[in-house]
């Protein structure tokens, strides 16, 4: 295979922050190329580059496609190339058609008169070709997630794509849509096109991928044949720069008083008050303690917790919430807050983050009384208390003056985590605590939450991952269809029982 890509010394530079560093990449025309490396590592940037988001001249080295110089002043210029990238975020209109996302910008027109006939002609072929079944006019906020991704995959091949870029693209998709994807891709790189994946899971990566480039700290370290047997523990420890032999660190198990008891807890669909979405829970947590909560996508996890943290999800709901075997009051969130608890949405940069504020702004969010007084907030004990956050969780930034929407997903976790923290919790709830995030930064996570345990605050997790709930968790409960189908101790819980207690419910 000839080379169609090839990145030579590329240096970006931000003020007071060197992203890339002479990095370098090629890839070989009909592959597949994965690029992996931790949250901040510069994949994302390099990619930026790569599509004319950063103009030529606005970094050093060259970019060469097919052969020949290429200086890209913006992404019309890479795409005319035939260079698409699809990000992590979904650049989708919700409220128009699929065919109109297509061809947006790109219209089937002629004098000023869009062709609708046309355009829905070749959308239908566009859509067969990935998959779809859906009608060129429906809407696509009525779309999943995965057929979105498929959508978007549908609207480069309508650009006559060369190269495919996918950013993270299952990192919000159930099992079964991913694995739809990365067929999809094996299909593609099948009819002569060429990808690009940035992907976190690295199980992925070894399914589709030809070669694998590791990027970390700005600079390509290593670039491996993924059909040679590699191992992810090879790539794993060319992302971090050491031996990570266990993904969990050690921590020693030691359940303490009871903290939390949760009784008969019963929720109904906001919106559909005949649902009932949440079915006689019950359960409950030590101090000290790591309690999973396993299930599917759909089994009611996130309504639970969000229901227990100040009635956020919901309506109808009934149950008790007792905290030191006392009723406690978590009817509105501030009482909720009160009472003890804290909440780490699944979704942090819709809910859990305010992305233009400062890490300042958001550490202090949850708990304003802690820095301000007779209603006046005190900049340097906001300060104070964002540096010390920033500190304790190693939080990778030049200042905590830096807008957290600039921050790496695992960076920005850790902010989530210090606003939480930061209101003094007995209970932290942890939604998806690891969601989109790398390796290097999860064993800091995790690192945290056994540090929260060691000092006796009882910890609920919810995760989609397996391997992290077995690993981390002292019990799990096993979820299914809004009730508790199954209760197992560390030594007893492994995937095949989890998943038996599910179909088996």
């Amino acid at each position: 295979m000839t080379t169609l890509l090839e990145m030579r010394d590329i240096t970006k530079e931000f003020p007071g922050v060197k992203a890339l560093d002479q990095v370098n990449l090629a890839v070989k025309g009909g592959e597949i190329h994965a690029i992996c490396g931790e949250n901040g590592a510069g994949k994302s940037t390099l990619m930026k580059v790569l599509s004319g988001v950063y103009p030529a001249g606005s970094y050093d080295g060259e970019i060469h496609f097919e052969g020949a110089l290429a200086q890209f002043q913006g992404i019309r210029d890479s795409e005319d190339r035939g260079i698409i990238i699809i990000h992590q975020e979904l650049a989708l209109v919700p409220q128009l058609s699929i065919a109109e996302n297509i061809f947006l910008g790109n219209e089937t027109a002629k004098a000023g008169v869009i062709n609708w006939h046309e355009a829905n002609q070749r959308t239908s072929a566009l859509l067969k070709k990935v998959g779809l079944k859906e009608s060129p006019t429906t809407l696509i906020d009525s779309l999943g997630v995965g057929k979105q991704q498929l959508v978007e995959i549908a609207k480069a091949l309508s650009k006559d794509v060369k190269l495919l870029i996918l950013d993270e693209p299952t990192a919000a998709l159930q099992e079964g849509d991913s694995r739809k994807l990365l067929d999809l891709m094996l299909e593609l790189k099948a009819q002569g096109v060429t990808c690009i994946i940035i992907s976190h899971k690295l199980g992925e990566v070894r399914y589709v991928a030809d070669t694998v480039t590791v990027i970390r700290d700005g600079r390509s370290v290593s670039t491996l044949d993924a059909k040679a047997g590699l191992s992810e523990d090879q790539i794993v420890r060319d992302m971090v720069g050491r031996d990570m032999s266990d993904r969990y660190p050690a921590r020693t198990r030691r359940a303490g008083e009871m903290l939390m008891e949760v009784e008969d807890w019963n929720v109904w669909h906001p919106e559909h008050s005949e649902r009932q979405v949440i079915k006689d829970i019950a359960f409950n947590v030590r101090a000290g303690e790591v309690v999973g909560i396993a299930g599917l996508m759909g089994s009611g996890r996130t309504e639970l917790a969000m229901s227990i943290f100040g009635r956020s999800y919901g309506r109808g709901i009934t149950g008790t919430v007792k905290l030191h075997s006392k009723e406690a009051d978590v009817s509105r969130v501030d009482r909720a807050i009160k009472a003890g608890l804290a909440y780490v949405t699944e979704d942090r940069k819709s809910l859990g983050l305010i992305l233009d504020e400062t890490i300042r702004f958001n550490t202090t969010l949850a708990h304003l009384e802690g820095v301000s007084k007779g209603g006046v907030l005190n900049a340097n004990a906001e300060t104070k208390v964002a540096e010390d956050y920033r500190e304790a969780l190693r939080t990778r930034t030049p200042s905590v003056f830096q807008k957290v929407g600039n921050l790496s997903g695992g960076n920005q976790q850790k902010v989530v985590l210090a606003k939480w923290l930061n209101t003094s919790p007995e209970v932290l709830i942890l939604d998806e605590p690891t969601r989109g995030i790398d390796v290097g930064a999860k064993y800091e996570i995790y690192a945290i939450i056994n540090e929260l345990s060691a000092q006796g605050k009882g910890v609920v997790m919810i995760s989609s991952e397996m391997p992290e709930l077995l690993g981390m968790s002292d019990r799990i409960y096993v979820m299914n269809e809004g009730a508790f189908v199954g209760e197992l101790s560390a030594d007893e819980a492994n995937q095949e029982r989890i998943m038996s207690l599910i179909v088996n419910e």
